[in-house]
């Protein structure tokens, strides 16, 4: 790994809701982690596959006829994915049951797969964005209502 891949890392993080990334490259791997505005490197580690840690979803709560939606917006810039694999079935569907810590999706950012994890236990109502589409920062993505 050369000094502008990490720098490429360094900048996926601070333009990201990503707090830490690892990242193993033959016999090397580099975490970097971030603590407030700043991303550094923290340590070199033994060679392990690529792993980008959960990314919290974002969201937002909405009243609809005593109903409350939750909104869960992208926590960062990336293409959305449904399903693990193009063969894969969809994590989740309209209609079915979550509960707090089930993958939601994936959202592909500079080559790194990120999950979204269900920040809480509900319905999924909506998916708001198509597969393999381009995502925005606080972009909605599903549309979930606590159970």
């Amino acid at each position: 790994m050369n000094i502008t891949e990490i720098r490429k890392l360094i900048k996926l993080v601070q333009s990201s809701d990503i707090t830490e990334i690892e990242v193993a490259e033959g016999e090397s791997s580099i975490r970097i982690s971030r603590q407030g505005n700043v991303a550094a490197p923290v340590a070199f580690a033994a060679p392990q596959q690529v792993i980008a840690a959960p990314a919290a979803a974002q969201e937002t709560t909405t009243t609809n006829d005593a109903d409350h939606e939750h909104v869960v917006t992208s926590p960062m810039v990336g293409t959305f994915y449904r399903s693990p694999g193009p063969d894969s079935d969809s994590f989740v569907n309209v209609g079915d049951k979550v509960k707090k810590g089930d993958t939601l999706c994936i959202i592909e950012a500079m080559k790194l797969m990120n999950e979204i994890e269900a920040e809480y236990a509900g319905v999924v109502t909506e998916i708001l964005v198509d597969n393999a589409s381009p995502l925005e920062y606080g972009q909605p993505i599903f549309v979930i209502i606590p159970a």
